[in-house]
């Protein structure tokens, strides 16, 4: 019998990846370190200033005068691009990658309005502020609609539009979410620690497959959450999740006038929200994949790219493989005027 006890804890043990005692590092991530040196652009918004923090990272090889902003998405930050700038940098690309208000290591006003028309703005302003005139946007996740948000707004500064595994392709609400007011998401935000963010992303973004690799991801989120301070982290986040389930952008995808290519990990769980919804309701939510198979022929000009192995975040799961098809689709021939 224990014996038996004993194999039965080493399963359930091996069935789920340990968390580590989380390490709070501050609602802006004061003491989380970010892989080049951090600026940071200040701007008024909303009738206060507001600060956001930005790599900019220089070609490392011979410049070859493009410029490449990499958009973070929601349970993301400007540090998860790292590996991506880095390989981006080695090919002569000069890459600009920001945390937007509201996450990481930017601003977090209390009571502001997130929309991503604010957000767009903000990011015109830093780019503006950095002697970035035309710019190839890169947007994963809420990221993606961000960035499609962009190319609409300032069709002028963008070349060419790269999607990785985006939200807002499709309007989740329209197809059967309930929505879920701030109250509600303050509630959830309230149960959110390094466990439920590791069950969550072991679920939904890695197809089951855990790599230690990833827990660097978790305890920087986990960290912003379990500082003193992390109450303002909570509120931020609600009014995040508000935005982007009344934000999407399936309406407006044939008014994008730039080049867009959408790389899609195929192994992607995300339907934002779709866990809200009734269980009848649930199969007609799209998921990721089949929201951009659905979405690529309502762009002018799109191109989809399949990562059949991949999940939510192919360059945080394989790098190279990811890699590869960005240098693709930013290689090939710009916008024309």
């Amino acid at each position: 019998m224990i014996l038996r006890a004993v194999l039965a804890a080493a399963l359930v043990a091996t069935a789920a990846p340990a968390i580590a005692q989380t390490v709070p590092l501050g609602a802006n991530l004061e003491r989380f370190a970010y892989p080049f040196p951090v600026e940071w652009h200040e701007a008024p918004s909303q009738g206060g200033t507001v600060r956001m923090a930005y790599m900019d990272i220089a070609p490392t090889a011979r410049a070859n005068g493009r410029t490449l902003v990499l958009l973070h998405g929601k349970n993301f930050c400007a540090a998860t691009w790292g590996h991506t700038a880095r390989t981006l940098a080695a090919k002569g690309y000069r890459v600009i990658v920001p945390d937007q208000v509201g996450f990481c290591k930017s601003s977090k006003p209390a009571g502001y309005q997130y929309s991503f028309q604010a957000l767009a703005a903000l990011t015109a302003g830093l780019l503006e502020r950095a002697g970035a005139d035309k710019v190839t946007m890169v947007g994963h996740s809420t990221g993606g609609i961000l960035g499609i948000r962009f190319a609409l707004t300032y069709p002028d500064r963008v070349d060419r539009l790269v999607l990785v595994n985006p939200l807002g392709l499709n309007d989740t609400l329209a197809e059967g979410v309930p929505y879920s007011d701030l109250g509600i998401l303050r509630a959830e935000e309230q149960k959110t620690d390094a466990a439920s963010i590791k069950a969550y992303q072991l679920r939904t973004y890695y197809h089951g497959q855990w790599r230690d690799a990833y827990d660097r991801w978790v305890a920087m989120l986990a960290g912003q959450y379990a500082s003193p301070d992390g109450a303002i982290v909570r509120d931020a986040q609600a009014r995040l999740s508000d935005m982007i389930e009344t934000q999407p952008v399936a309406a407006e995808l044939k008014d994008v006038k730039v080049p867009v290519s959408l790389i899609i990990g195929q192994r992607d769980e995300t339907a934002f929200r779709a866990n809200t919804a009734p269980e009848s309701m649930r199969p007609q939510i799209r998921k990721v994949p089949q929201a951009a198979d659905d979405a690529v022929s309502q762009f002018r000009d799109a191109r989809l790219v399949r990562l059949p192995s991949l999940g939510h975040s192919p360059q945080v799961e394989d790098p190279a493989a990811f890699e590869a098809a960005l240098l693709g689709e930013v290689s090939r021939p710009a916008a024309t005027p």
